[in-house]
């Protein structure tokens, strides 16, 4: 068995590695490009909600008023209320903060202290003087970074705060899919995405593989310490499953048979209305599919998306593969050239856990409380920014979740061991 540790990253890893070493100028515009694009897609929001930006209580949705107003609190608490600012992941996240700018901030945005189900009833500024309070927030974040030392420690927190709005964004964007209107319709864009070719079988050899992240720049803190893990030869695809290769679990009516699903995937089957997937629905000459809140013809080439673990699971076993691990799905994806990702999400046969050696970051929610059984997903969807595409980067989200942007990819034991 050899090690390989060679990175041969793609564009995407390369674009988000260095915005985990970005500082100065560069820093600053990547603060306000994430402003900019959270202002464009909340202007779709009050254009496609109304002005007090309501929407149903539901645990896949968060009220987007208080999204907007917690982006904002969420920076001035870790960086300009932050009197430890500088100290990185050696601040004491339980410092006293500096006061807020509105009185009652912590009362309404703390999401650590705030259930998600009282969002709904609480008395929150409009969207006016919440937009206000943001660029406040930006004003003074920028300041900050402009005197602070341009090293790792000094720029954890700012580096932080990017990431942060950026993933808000992301759920920005698979919110509006789920409430049905497009959420680039005023001014934010989608990002690209790479062009994805049809699948083939790559072969990833039998190594030792270093899980998580090391060395310098910005890493969240459950990438960090990392897990040697030995893999064996394993014939993995070259991209996600597509729609060719998918819809015939529906049409042939496997999907709807019990020999091919997990006891929990089960469960969840029996309660939908329909074999077919959520975001899609079948016409007199096809199939259409929801994107970005729009119904249209389908692209059979296209990665197979809005997918629940339990859905790739399933279709797994009726194909005879099974889902990568994280280990399988992140060395493949540095050691193999013609490894495709970035069009989807992909669920992994890992649990989301901590590598040994895991101490928390001074932001303790951010990992630590959802080391529950969870999978791992690897990868990126149209909604992640480009600086987010990172290839050791850990998602994570419950099973039966199907409004995130996800699909899965199949490996199987190698016939070339």
């Amino acid at each position: 068995m050899g090690s390989i540790y060679a990175q041969n990253v793609t564009p995407d890893g390369q674009a988000a590695e260095a915005a985990r070493h970005a500082e100065g100028a560069a820093l600053a515009s990547a603060l306000g490009n994430a402003r900019d694009r959270t202002l464009g897609l909340f202007a779709a929001y009050e254009a496609a909600l109304g002005p007090k930006l309501r929407c149903p209580q539901s645990h896949e949705l968060n009220l987007p008023l208080w999204e907007l107003g917690h982006i904002g609190w969420f920076t001035d608490w870790w960086i300009a209320r932050n009197p430890e600012r500088a100290m990185g992941i050696d601040a004491d996240p339980f410092v006293a903060r500096l006061p807020a700018r509105r009185a009652n901030a912590d009362a309404l945005y703390d999401s650590s202290n705030v259930a998600h189900a009282t969002r709904w009833t609480l008395d929150l500024p409009d969207a006016s003087a919440v937009r206000t309070e943001l660029q406040n927030s930006l004003d003074e974040t920028l300041a900050w970074l402009n005197t602070a030392q341009q090293d790792d420690t000094a720029l954890y927190f700012f580096r932080l705060a990017l990431f942060h709005e950026d993933m808000h964004t992301e759920a920005a964007t698979y919110m509006a899919q789920t409430l049905g209107f497009d959420p680039f319709s005023h001014g934010a864009q989608a990002h690209p995405s790479p062009n994805i070719g049809p699948s083939k079988a790559l072969q990833l050899p039998a190594t030792e593989w270093r899980l998580g992240r090391s060395g310098g720049g910005f890493s969240f803190d459950n990438e960090r310490v990392g897990d040697t893990v030995a893999l064996t030869a394993t014939d993995i695809d070259s991209a996600p499953v597509s729609w060719t290769r998918y819809l015939p679990f529906v049409e042939s009516g496997a999907a709807d048979q019990r020999s091919f699903w997990s006891d929990a995937g089960w469960a969840w089957r029996q309660s939908q209305a329909s074999a077919s997937p959520r975001y899609l629905r079948p016409t007199a000459t096809g199939w259409e599919v929801q994107r970005f809140g729009v119904w249209g013809a389908l692209d059979l080439g296209a990665s197979a998306v809005h997918l629940t673990c339990f859905e790739a699971e399933a279709w797994c076993r009726w194909a005879g593969r099974r889902l990568p691990s994280e280990a399988e799905w992140e060395a493949a994806a540095h050691l193999l050239p013609e490894f495709q990702w970035g069009s989807v999400w992909e669920w992994t046969a890992s649990e989301f856990r901590p590598f040994p050696g895991f101490e928390p970051h001074p932001y303790r929610d951010y990992a630590a409380p959802w080391f529950d059984g969870r999978p791992v997903l690897k990868g990126a969807s149209p909604a992640t920014a480009p600086r987010m595409r990172h290839p050791r980067y850990r998602n994570f989200f419950t099973a039966e979740r199907n409004d995130i942007m996800a699909g899965f990819r199949s490996a199987a034991l190698s016939s070339h061991r």
